[in-house]
């Protein structure tokens, strides 16, 4: 009898469920995702911190006999045809999900398992990039590089292009009816020129806006918070060269830092025609856009204090839109009404101009994947 092969794959029998093991758990986070991003401790935490996500158990396959059958050897009487139900088996005892029964069948063994903020980030990020992406000419250093241009026969020995010197001696050779490699002469030298380049630069300007006014309360300046956590880290985790302006506004606008823009409470009224006034300033003398890939990112909960205003802001964001690659604003509601300030938005038509409305937790997932889309002009730094 002839030898049975050897089945390498039992070998790798390890490396499959691994694989399986771990397919299941990012399966697991990507359906809790929305709720994961907005736990408070996640956002509070320093990258060290672990969550724990429910996963069902992984069971190998296997064989499973009726328990009710008697002794047998396989085989049916023949009559049966592909598709046919042979039987099902009762389930005595399983409680009918109507409270009648308490029930007395096993159920699923469900873990917790232990994961990395990190690991919670680098899935969410991978959906996001900034979208319309283009390469500019910075004016800040710009980065530069060594680039081939061209052979030569004179240049610096440490250039020394050895592989089209050896070819050079061949052929020389060859010439003189040598067919082997002879002494190198100063003729065959070849030496590699190089040349600095400047390389297109992708530099980019987020302007951050907040409204800090009486009316935003907790839950609507959590969401908020919640989003700007995420694009932060986001930011500084795909893209060396993107800067960040902080800006907060009431019925006045003024530039924070980081912190500041993160702690600030609320009071006062709601104005904003200023921090669009402002945003459109710090555009002007800060980041021209011929240099520089800008998105606005406004988030408000839509209580202007009158049409006048509404008016001014559309005004203003009309004069700034031209100028960047995407401009989003995300109105926190805790109802089903619509603010004036986005009816008077609905009547910009701009494909960069880009506006969602957030009503819950589960929300903010989704405002991250709409300002932050991947697109074929860019999206990937």
């Amino acid at each position: 009898m002839a030898p049975t092969p050897l089945d390498w794959s039992l070998q790798r029998k390890g490396l499959v469920d691994q694989a399986r093991h771990l397919g299941r758990i990012k399966q697991a986070l990507r359906e809790r995702l929305p709720d994961l991003i907005t736990e408070e401790t996640l956002i509070a935490s320093d990258g060290r911190r672990v969550v724990r996500v429910p996963l069902k158990a992984l069971e190998e396959y296997k064989f499973r006999y009726h328990p009710y059958q008697g002794e047998h050897v396989g085989q049916g009487a023949g009559d049966t045809a592909p598709g046919d139900v042979l039987g099902r088996v009762p389930r005595t005892g399983a409680s009918s999900g109507r409270g009648r029964d308490a029930g007395d069948a096993p159920g699923t063994d469900v873990y917790e398992v232990d994961i990395a903020v990190d690991d919670v980030a680098a899935l969410l990020f991978d959906d996001l990039g900034l979208p319309y992406l283009e390469p500019k000419t910075a004016l800040r250093d710009r980065e530069r590089a060594e680039t081939f241009q061209d052979i030569s026969k004179v240049g610096l020995l440490g250039n020394l292009d050895k592989r089209r010197t050896l070819r050079a001696n061949l052929a020389r050779q060859a010439r003189a009816g040598i067919p082997t490699v002879g002494p190198i002469t100063e003729d065959d030298l070849r030496f590699k020129t190089w040349r600095w380049e400047e390389k297109p630069s992708h530099d980019a300007v987020v302007v951050a806006m907040r409204d800090v006014s009486g009316s935003m309360g907790d839950q609507k300046k959590f969401l908020a918070r919640s989003f700007f956590f995420w694009m932060l880290r986001f930011l500084e985790t795909r893209y060396q060269q993107v800067e960040v302006v902080y800006l907060v506004h009431h019925t006045q606008a003024r530039e924070v830092d980081e912190e500041a823009f993160f702690k600030l409470g609320e009071s006062g009224g709601t104005k904003v025609s200023s921090v669009y006034e402002l945003c459109r300033d710090v555009i002007a003398q800060r980041y021209p856009p011929a240099h520089w890939n800008i998105y606005p990112i406004h988030f408000s909960d839509g209580d202007n204090w009158s049409d006048a205003d509404n008016r001014r802001a559309v005004e203003l964001l009309e004069g700034i839109l031209p100028q960047v690659n995407v401009f989003g604003y995300g109105e926190i509601r805790e109802g089903g009404y619509t603010s004036t300030l986005m009816a008077a938005f609905g009547k910009i038509r701009h494909p960069r101009f880009l506006t969602l409305t957030i009503q819950g937790r589960r929300d903010v997932y989704s405002a991250l994947k709409h300002f932050f889309h991947k697109t074929p002009e860019g999206g990937e730094g």
